[in-house]
């Protein structure tokens, strides 16, 4: 439309909203909200005054629909607004220990939440099949003592002609399956849970014993005891759960709508913990019942977490330049997977595209071309987006 019309069609829009507020004085006789009056007074006259997500309001208008500015709020540094997470032991840190042999659990040497170090006695254990281990270890060991002995008679032997050259073979044959058969037994003894030194111990006194000392395979913190004394156990199985607790992890229920926001590498901050943690994990799936996504963090430890417990956190933006805004949830506006906000302009408001980088039930976390100084609507939202729909129909 000609610009030179402007001033009448001013004229009208002063008059309409004048007649739209002698209406709404009538109040409960005519039950008609402010912004279903104006949309049936607008009409094309306004058409005029849109222009690309613009909406043209006075202060009179602004009033009679009941329009509400705030300024937006730089939310905290770059971080998310506070998300519940569940500590937790990453898995890689989280071992059990378990009965090498079947027996009889005989004593506890630790209690759950002790700190234990490589070697330290976990379990006490009685067992028999233990005995037969030591038995069949020592026999192996003698008649590879006998083989090589046989061995060294008959290599004499045959240097000296006495002996034909398939005695030899036979004899090396012998001492070889032998030196391979102490070695199976040796390693059982190993996985039993004998050192070294105690197999030595063992091949030099034939000192056969029916109790294991099962011990912790590296420095980590007793998390769980699964047996007690006098309970009979099989091989293999557990005994004693350990971990290392150096680091955690701290597992966040993101909602979906806010997960673009969220990558790896994100800075991590616990709430009344001092260090940060990152992002190592974004879930590519969807809970279908809660409509979150699983973000896992992990975090240094220096004692003051422990696993179990819940925390709030706050998760980087994907930027960390990026300035953040902090608005009610009432000024969102959604359009498909896009969102914005009104914002106060001379004369009306501009229908500004923001980010959503996080939101809650009352309040949501947005980037984009807006500042501390703009004024956001917050309510009368419906009858800004109304008259926008209105307009851009003409």
């Amino acid at each position: 439309m000609d610009r030179a019309t402007w001033p009448r069609h001013r004229i009208i829009w002063f008059l309409l909203m004048n007649l739209a507020q002698a209406i709404l004085s009538l109040g409960s006789r005519r039950r008609l909200t402010r912004a279903s009056l104006v949309f049936a007074l607008i009409g094309p006259v306004t058409a005029s005054f849109a222009e690309d997500d613009v909406v043209k309001v006075g202060p009179a208008q602004v009033q009679t629909l009941g329009i509400r500015v705030v300024h937006p709020v730089s939310s905290r540094t770059d971080l998310t607004l506070p998300y519940p997470a569940q500590i937790v032991i990453p898995t890689p840190q989280l071992w059990v220990v378990s009965a090498p042999v079947a027996g009889m659990v005989n004593g506890l040497s630790v209690a759950r939440g002790d700190r234990v170090n490589i070697g330290q006695p976990l379990v006490t254990l009685e067992s028999p099949s233990f005995v037969s281990l030591q038995r069949d270890y020592l026999q192996a060991f003698a008649q590879d003592v006998l083989a090589a002995q046989q061995l060294k008679r008959n290599t004499d032997l045959f240097e000296g002609k006495a002996v034909a050259q398939r005695v030899l073979e036979t004899s090396q044959t012998e001492a070889r399956q032998a030196s391979i058969a102490v070695a199976e037994r040796r390693q059982m003894l190993r996985l039993s849970g004998l050192s070294d030194a105690a197999i030595s111990r063992l091949t030099s006194e034939t000192a056969i014993t029916s109790t294991v000392s099962v011990t912790a395979p590296q420095q980590a913190t007793v998390v769980e005891i699964v047996v007690s004394p006098g309970q009979r156990v099989e091989q293999a199985a557990p005994l004693v759960k350990l971990a290392r607790l150096s680091t955690l992890w701290a597992e966040i229920a993101i909602p979906a709508s806010s997960i673009r926001a969220i990558r790896p590498g994100a800075r991590v901050e616990i709430d009344g913990y001092a260090s940060p943690g990152h992002v190592i994990l974004v879930s590519e799936t969807t809970d279908a019942a809660t409509q979150t996504v699983l973000v896992r963090a992990e975090v240094p430890n220096t004692g003051e977490l422990r696993p179990g417990q819940t925390a709030a956190v706050r998760i980087g933006f994907l930027s960390s330049s990026e300035r953040a805004w902090e608005v009610p949830y009432s000024a969102l506006v959604r359009r498909g997977d896009k969102a914005s906000v009104f914002v106060a302009i001379e004369g009306g408001f501009r229908l500004e595209p923001v980010t959503l980088l996080a939101e809650d039930q009352d309040h949501v976390v947005v980037s984009g071309a807006i500042t501390d100084k703009d004024e956001v609507a917050v309510s009368g939202i419906t009858a800004l987006r109304g008259i926008l729909l209105r307009l851009g129909a003409q």
